[in-house]
């Protein structure tokens, strides 16, 4: 599984947002940070994620996806 694969997939989805991308072999953890989840509740977010990956999920590529979505200030108040 590629990062960058990966990356690109959810930036194309999500192209106003700042992507990070974590993979620990089938397992993979994305952070997305962006104003379009301005109001958005949790599943909201992460289904937005998850549509991007929709493939790599459905064919086993991806095991595990831990999508996690932020603004900007929920982002930075999580930096302190």
């Amino acid at each position: 599984m590629d990062v960058a694969e990966i990356t690109t997939l959810v930036q194309n989805a999500l192209p106003s947002c700042e992507i990070q991308v974590q993979v620990d072999g089938s397992h993979c953890m994305v952070v997305a940070v962006g104003d379009v989840f301005e109001g958005l509740p949790t599943i909201k977010r992460q289904q937005l994620i998850n549509k991007a990956l929709f493939q790599m999920v459905m064919d086993g590529t991806i095991h595990a996806l831990h999508p996690k979505a932020f603004t900007p200030a929920e982002w930075a108040a999580r930096q302190g």
